[in-house]
């Protein structure tokens, strides 16, 4: 629009051959000048310079957008991306389809709570073919953890399972991902976990992970395709948990008695993590019910679901779900388990 030529822009014929002569011949050029300049450079009265940078301005400024216009454009724009389903109705209701497509999804809760067994069973999905409710596509499975098991999945030929044993390792094996995702079909990437290799190999808690984050981002967006992470929790005193987006406590009174200690669960990778991550979904521990909800999403409400797994696989125990409010939106509950859940610090029980 700014390199929109003024001769095109149906001003009277004398002051546009003024432009021309003055050598103002785009409205990039017109603009750069006040109204006075144009006029000391133009010999013309300011009445009329006023009314040809206000032809000049309506036909070369995108109309204007408001912030709602502007989120309901990109809701819909995310929602017509695609998604992939997971094949529990209320949390693809919730989610518009399911998981969905060009952005990074964040499995966070601690362990045994069935982060890995939603990775598996997405998995699964995904390389079903598209007749089947799957994407027909091939999978690249980062298993972190070495939990994948070729005898609790049958689909491994179109599973491709990568298993680093160091955070160079699996640098080196992100930085080759990319072609592959093109090349081979790949309709799902999965990462579990995040966590687990800064935490081996650097101990004192997880180094800067800023490139990762940002290289996985790339390729969900550069690929079109959905990418889900595992994140793991730990626990935190309330002073510094506050700095993170997921976060418990446990009311206590003074650091000197462990077992009175204030502390919140937070997740391991930390608040900079967070941002960078487009939809979170926190499992979690309540009345000795498991419970996955949505914590973070553009276009979802804030709404928990209650599950169980089984021989079966997982199911909800109501796809209406239950709409979280306030704290309980962002928090992480373990009960019976957040005095061992304790990253880099030994356990506060």
């Amino acid at each position: 629009m700014a390199n929109k030529l003024i001769s095109e822009m149906g001003l009277p014929k004398s002051i546009a051959n003024v432009f021309s002569a003055r050598n103002i011949l785009t409205a990039k050029d017109a603009s750069s000048l006040s109204e006075f300049e144009l006029m000391e450079l133009m010999d013309v009265g300011l009445e009329e310079v006023m009314a040809a940078v206000l032809r000049i301005s309506e036909i070369s400024c995108p109309p204007y957008q408001t912030a709602l216009s502007l989120l309901e454009q990109r809701n819909h724009n995310e929602y017509l991306a695609g998604h992939l389903p997971t094949g529990l109705i209320g949390l693809d209701e919730a989610l518009c389809g399911g998981i969905p497509f060009g952005v990074v999804t964040e499995f966070v809760g601690p362990s045994g709570i069935g982060k890995t067994r939603f990775c598996l069973k997405l998995a699964l999905l995904a390389s079903l073919p598209t007749s089947h409710g799957g994407l027909g596509g091939r999978v690249i499975y980062i298993d972190v953890e070495s939990k994948f098991s070729s005898r609790r999945h049958g689909s491994t030929g179109r599973i491709l399972v990568l298993q680093p044993a160091s955070l160079s390792e699996f640098t080196e094996s992100l930085q080759k991902l990319k072609v592959s995702l093109l090349q081979h079909d790949v309709k799902l990437l999965i990462i579990d976990s995040m966590t687990a290799l800064p935490s081996g190999e650097y101990g004192q808690g997880p180094p800067k992970l800023g490139w990762h984050i940002s290289f996985i981002k790339s390729l969900a967006e550069c690929c079109r395709i959905p990418v889900v992470v595992t994140n793991q929790v730990r626990s935190q005193v309330r002073d510094e948990a506050s700095r993170y987006v997921f976060q418990g406590h446990v009311r206590a009174d003074t650091l000197e008695d462990t077992s009175k200690v204030e502390y919140h669960l937070v997740a391991a990778l930390g608040i900079h993590w967070a941002h960078a991550v487009s939809i979170h979904l926190v499992l979690e521990s309540r009345s000795g019910k498991r419970l996955i909800k949505i914590a973070k999403s553009s276009i979802s409400p804030s709404l928990g679901f209650f599950f169980r797994i089984d021989a079966s696989g997982i199911s909800f125990l109501n796809n209406e779900g239950e709409e979280m409010t306030g704290p309980e939106a962002n928090s992480i509950h373990c009960q019976g388990q957040s005095g061992i859940i304790n990253y880099g610090h030994e356990a506060l029980q």
